[in-house]
């Protein structure tokens, strides 16, 4: 008769060490972060979804979604996460308004209009056109049109102004009419913003360890490299062995994992608990960008309907749609080889098809 396992066998106590370890880690890390200023704008913790007729339809690995397009703000997306950190930094300091820039159809534009309405500041919008595209709808339509029911103040720069410039112009101009202006960086995307995604590591953990669920991968779109710095971040910060991936929608891979890489390390640093950055932890794939930033592909195009019709799930145009791009492209082509499962971050966006309106060629009225 075989002898019953013995309550100290290893392969029964290691799985269990492993989550009390993680689970505390993610405790230590909240603590750290309790530490900063963080005003709560978001609905959090967002849902943590599986895709099964996504996966089902690719046929690898079981795809989850975490919804950071239900972060709520405005319509939500990724850049509420960073907005609870700046604008509490930006009221720690007195502000009376607030200035930033991004692209016409900025995510960030509208949520940080949306945040400055929530708590009574005065917002400045610069624009930088960097696709050239004179249509009204992507002009008018979209965040753009949300950026002014918001009440920000909205003005145009040509593709390839010094948008930082322009911000401090702008900063000297309010400080001598007895504003006390707070400039935050495009994107959102400094130490201060990047808490944000630091924090989101802590919480997908956590939901994935409720449902009893390990993640191999986790992908999602990057650009600015706020959303990208804040995960390596939080990922080094609880030891996980999550495969992280960016998906590139703007520059070469070279200049974006430069970015990436410099701005989780100056954010591990903010974080003050002496943690290093490993460079090889910083990963993006940069095929999917197309032939500029906020110009659409035809691989976006597909995903963007394919999840729609799917999943019911909406995505936009410039970042979370070329993100699904390559995640669907990396899916059929068995790049996550035997993993179980992967998490997409959804950074949110879908305000910005309304930019967009004639790329995805759809019939109309059929009578």
């Amino acid at each position: 008769m075989p002898e019953a396992s013995s309550s100290n066998d290893s392969s029964v106590l290691k799985p269990a060490r492993q989550k009390r370890k993680k689970i505390a880690l993610c405790k230590e890390l909240s603590a750290t972060l309790g530490g900063f200023s963080r005003v709560r704008l978001g609905h959090l913790p967002t849902p943590l979804e599986p895709m099964d007729r996504l996966s089902a339809h690719l046929g690898g690995p079981r795809i989850w979604i975490k919804r950071d397009d239900c972060t709520g703000l405005s319509s939500g997306g990724n850049k509420t996460r960073k907005l609870e950190y700046l604008m509490a930094d930006a009221l720690d300091k007195n502000a009376t308004c607030v200035i930033t820039q991004g692209a016409t159809q900025s995510n960030h534009a509208r949520q940080t209009a949306a945040a400055a309405a929530k708590l009574g500041l005065a917002c400045h919008v610069l624009l930088e056109d960097r696709t050239g595209d004179a249509d009204k709808q992507y002009n008018f339509n979209g965040n753009v049109l949300m950026d002014q029911l918001h009440g920000a103040t909205l003005s145009k720069r040509p593709g390839g102004s010094d948008m930082n410039a322009e911000m401090a112009t702008l900063a000297d101009k309010l400080t001598a009419q007895d504003e006390t202006p707070y400039i935050i960086v495009g994107g959102g995307s400094n130490p201060i913003g990047a808490l944000g995604y630091v924090n989101c590591v802590r919480e997908l953990v956590e939901q994935a360890e409720d449902i009893d669920v390990t993640f191999d991968y986790m992908v999602h779109a990057t650009g600015s490299s706020g959303t990208q710095a804040g995960l390596v971040v939080g990922l080094a910060a609880i030891q996980s062995d999550i495969s992280l991936l960016g998906i590139g929608v703007r520059a070469p891979k070279e200049t974006q994992e430069k970015m990436v890489y410099d701005l989780a390390v100056r954010t591990a640093a903010h974080l003050g608990t002496g943690l290093e950055i490993d460079r090889d932890k910083v990963v993006a794939n940069c095929d999917y960008v197309g032939p500029g930033y906020g110009k659409p592909t035809d691989g976006m195009r597909d995903a963007v309907k394919l999840l729609a019709r799917l999943e019911g799930l909406l995505f936009d145009p410039v970042y979370s749609g070329k993100g699904l791009d390559g995640l669907i492209n990396l899916v059929r082509a068995g790049h996550f080889g035997d993993a179980e499962n992967i998490v997409f971050l959804h950074t949110g966006g879908s305000a910005a098809l309304f930019g967009y309106p004639e790329i995805f060629g759809l019939p109309g009225y059929v009578d």
